[in-house]
């Protein structure tokens, strides 16, 4: 990545005119954005407006139908299955729902990748417990399984199990679906001292408008295309008329009007 110059801000993802469509419907009509490097992005919009999918193809696992996403200088739609899957190894990603394998105990799911490259098991341990830590649980939990475990450890554990890597990008999808507010508030909270702490680039997909108080920048995702990108601290002001209808939940307004039927 080339060094930054006076007043340069270093951009870690620029997605620029991607498209995307399953079968004749398109998901993704055209999204540009520029995510700058050890920040907060935070891409809201209403449930079904493609957030999900343009995250999946940041990361490789569904690919564009057209347009490029250049991580740290180089476009990944370009690259062969092997060099993807090489060069993700710098990039993390929380599942919506963690994904944890049911199967696993919480060290077992945290260092799996570790273990699936034969690292022995007591070089293993301490790596899992410097993570665990790190996400504020106990190593009392080490040889539990998910099902013994709140939603909101679930979640901890599927952020622990991806700094294993040591990603200096991480992705969240929906990270606080499924919580109480309590709950929610203490994982924006982990969040926010993770990207502090460890200088990732975050980027975070949701509907919930707490998640403003935790970023740096907000993009409003909307019918495929981004309508909205600004300081997440000034967002309240903002007189962007789909951020306004957004923040404040109305019901009517220029969405509800793109989406009306012609009559």
């Amino acid at each position: 990545m080339p060094k930054a110059t006076k007043n340069t801000i270093l951009m870690a993802i620029k997605i620029i005119d991607l498209k995307k469509k399953f079968d004749e419907t398109w998901i993704t009509r055209g999204v540009t954005l520029d995510i700058p490097s050890g920040k907060t992005t935070l891409i809201i919009g209403r449930s079904g407006e493609g957030k999900s999918v343009l995250l999946k193809q940041l990361i490789g696992l569904i690919k564009p139908t057209s347009g490029a996403i250049v991580i740290d200088g180089i476009d990944i739609t370009k690259l062969s299955e092997d060099r993807l899957c090489t060069f993700f190894g710098k990039i993390g990603y929380v599942f919506q729902f963690a994904a944890l394998l049911d199967s696993l105990t919480v060290f077992e799911n945290i260092g799996i990748t570790l273990l699936e490259k034969g690292m022995p098991v007591e070089q293993v341990l301490p790596i899992v417990k410097k993570n665990l830590t790190m996400v504020h649980l106990e190593e009392s939990l080490l040889h539990k399984y998910p099902a013994e475990l709140s939603g909101g450890m679930k979640k901890r554990v599927g952020l622990a199990r991806t700094l294993v890597a040591n990603p200096s990008i991480i992705l969240y999808d929906e990270p606080t679906t499924g919580l109480d507010p309590i709950t929610s508030r203490v994982i924006h909270e982990l969040i926010a001292d993770m990207q502090k702490k460890l200088g990732v680039t975050s980027v975070i997909i949701s509907h919930d408008v707490e998640s403003f108080n935790y970023a740096d920048q907000v993009a409003l995702l909307h019918e495929g295309v981004i309508k909205f990108t600004g300081d997440a601290k000034t967002i309240w002001q903002s007189d962007n008329p789909y951020i306004y209808q957004f923040i404040r939940g109305l019901t009517s307004g220029p969405i509800q009007k793109e989406l009306a039927p012609t009559k």
